[in-house]
């Protein structure tokens, strides 16, 4: 949600941003900007409402250049998507341009104050605000001491950085920015708090980013900036400041992306690629954790000893979207492996809720991003209270993943479609894992263990086995492809299979879909099935098969097309009952949202693509949500 890229160097900046900013596409946005500075105190500025390539139109027609810029991709909060409305905003008279990803919670009455005081407006959103802000502390300041260019080098920006850090101060909210001045084209100044930034530190040359993606091929060396830190950037230097541990050394860690993990690989669309990824990131998540030795799972960074995980009484799953569909997954698998009670709970509700939690409660946090705002804020709640939290992320560095006490990253790779394909499945099977390590631990005997060992040793080799019913899917998708409404309807662990994949077929084709436990259609929703409402029923052979066979003859009974995700067995039994069928390989029942997943992708994405829809960008959507 957002994205900001930033250079300062020896280079023109604007190839770079552009670069960059296409990079940072998949978080969400609806206007694009940057802004360029040369050394004859000429800023520059170009903005655009809509996709990127209207602000490169631009670009072509009015090129800008300059040594220093930052970049902008906008997710419209306070005010629509304008061109006036686009970052970066200019703070006071032209002395210098801020962009931010974040809310300003207290931005009204500052504005009030900064009106009154004479600033003028031009934009209806809070970032303005923070510009004409950060520019009524500097020309305070540059009024009492008139610093040239060469003495502002000399003390290391200290008078920009004090300036920067009051107006910080009074904002209320969460924060990524980044700030230019005209007079000093030298130097980029971020702040952080709540909203990613990422410093990749190059030979002569600075970089800036809201993750690591627009850095790869340019630098391998990264710094992560954490919470109420602040970053001074020159072409040569890299200062980090701590609100309250003053300057620090800066962390540089290897950033460890290719470059294929962030382009398309030959694929049409990233999603495509990513579902097609599948099989490896499976493999990638499982790698050094499962242990045949002992019949059981292993995690290097729980940080939690043997004894304290078998004191664990309670665990709480808790996540936003397609994580929390991952988290009911997880329930089944949890209290079925280990026999430990499992709460299943939505991060936005969470983090307001006063639930009775006691001791022996543990809290996962799961999210692909690790930047989720309620998931953040829900995480910081528990562990204000007390409770041991742990994530389930796929970003190393993310603010989720470093604020936690321990926890599991995903080795999934960068997930850059909007529509979560591959984070999904890495979640489940991580998931399935820690069932496992934890029933090892209680009850289940050696034999248990190396059989679901043996199931998730599998389990790529099946998902690349059930990737063959791509052009089966595609047909069924031709078929249905201008339907109003779908239902989807699972049952056990297919339940949360049937939420997911409604869910995927929302996000990119914009049709409603629902997803239901498949005996609970005939409370209710039965009254929506008509002959062009289809029903997608993921059924495929185990414990409840014949149950959501009786659900399916409901659905036929009152004239509903049927779509049977279902394996070879369960194939034969339907027969004519579905009037489409598209089978998977026979799984374990604990696998089977894995498998199933599979389909329900590709039929979205299948569907997405016969509508003429934008599969990697949908509307209103955003990659990481960082904001309430």
């Amino acid at each position: 949600m957002c994205g900001i890229v930033g250079y300062v160097g020896h280079r023109d900046c604007v190839d770079f941003l552009l670069q960059g900013l296409r990079r940072l596409e998949y978080r969400g946005y609806d206007s694009s900007g940057v802004v360029a500075l040369t050394h004859g105190g000429r800023m520059q500025t170009a903005k655009a409402a809509g996709r990127l390539d209207k602000l490169i139109g631009r670009l072509a027609h009015s090129p800008i250049h300059g040594t220093t810029g930052v970049g902008h991709t906008r997710w419209a909060t306070h005010g629509p998507a304008t061109d006036e409305n686009s970052h970066p905003h200019i703070g006071g008279d032209g002395l210098l341009a801020v962009v931010h990803n974040g809310v300003i919670e207290n931005f009204r009455s500052l504005k009030e104050r900064l009106e009154a005081a004479g600033y003028i407006f031009r934009s209806a959103t809070d970032t303005e605000v923070v510009a004409h802000l950060i520019a009524s502390y500097w020309e305070q300041e540059h009024a009492a001491t008139s610093l040239t260019a060469a003495e502002m080098v000399e003390q290391n920006y200290e008078p920009l950085v004090r300036c920067v850090r009051a107006a910080l101060q009074k904002l209320r909210g969460t924060y990524g920015l980044a700030v230019v001045f005209r007079d000093f084209p030298d130097v980029v100044i971020a702040a952080k708090l709540g909203s990613p930034l990422v410093v990749g530190v190059g030979d002569g040359e600075h970089f800036l980013a809201s993750d690591s993606s627009p850095l790869v091929g340019v630098t391998d060396k990264i710094v992560y900036l954490d919470d109420h830190e602040i970053a001074v950037i020159t072409a040569d230097t890299l200062r980090v400041l701590h609100r309250d541990l003053g300057e620090k050394p800066a962390d540089v860690r290897t950033l460890a992306l290719a470059a294929g993990e962030v382009d398309k690989g030959g694929y049409e669309h990233f999603m495509l690629k990513e579902i097609f990824e599948q099989p490896d990131t499976l493999c990638n998540t499982m790698r050094g954790r499962l242990k045949p030795d002992e019949a059981t799972a292993h995690f290097g960074g729980l940080n939690l000893s043997p004894k304290e995980l078998r004191s664990v009484r309670r665990i709480v799953l808790t996540g936003c979207g397609t994580s929390w569909h991952a988290a009911l997954v997880g329930e089944y698998v949890i209290e079925e492996l280990a026999r430990i009670p499992v709460e299943v709970e939505y991060a936005s509700e969470l983090r307001y809720r006063n639930p009775p939690l006691d001791d022996g409660t543990l809290v996962f946090a799961i999210t692909q991003s690790g930047e989720t705002a309620d998931t953040l804020a829900a995480m910081r709640e528990m562990k204000r209270m007390g409770h041991t939290t742990l994530a389930i992320s796929n970003v190393v560095g993310s603010s989720i993943a470093k604020e936690a006490h321990g926890g599991i990253y995903l080795h999934a790779g960068p997930e850059i479609g909007v529509a979560s394909t591959k984070a999904f499945t890495s979640q489940c099977v991580a998931l399935t894992m820690l069932g496992l390590y934890l029933g090892r631990m209680r009850h289940l005997s050696p034999v248990q263990g190396a059989r679901i060992i043996d199931d998730l040793q599998a389990l790529p080799e099946q998902v690349r086995a059930a990737l063959a019913c791509d052009e089966a899917v595609r047909q069924i998708a031709d078929k249905y492809a201008q339907c109003g409404t779908f239902l989807y309807l699972g049952r056990q662990f297919n339940f949360p299979a049937a939420l997911e994949g409604a869910l995927k077929l929302k996000e990119i084709s914009y049709i409603h879909a629902e997803g239901y436990p498949a005996a609970e259609m005939k409370h209710g929703p039965i009254a929506l099935v008509d002959e062009n409402t289809p029903s997608v029923f993921i059924v495929p052979q185990g414990a409840v098969f014949e149950k959501v066979i009786s659900n399916m003859e409901e659905i036929k009974a009152r004239g509903g097309p049927v779509i049977a995700v279902t394996c070879a067995e369960g194939a034969a039994t339907i027969g004519d009952l579905a009037d489409d069928v598209i089978e998977v390989p026979t799984v374990a029942d604990f696998l089977q949202p894995i498998v199933t997943a599979i389909p329900t992708q590709l039929l979205a994405y299948y569907i997405a693509l016969r509508r003429g829809c934008d599969v990697d960008k949908p509307r209103n959507l955003a990659k990481s949500v960082t904001v309430e």
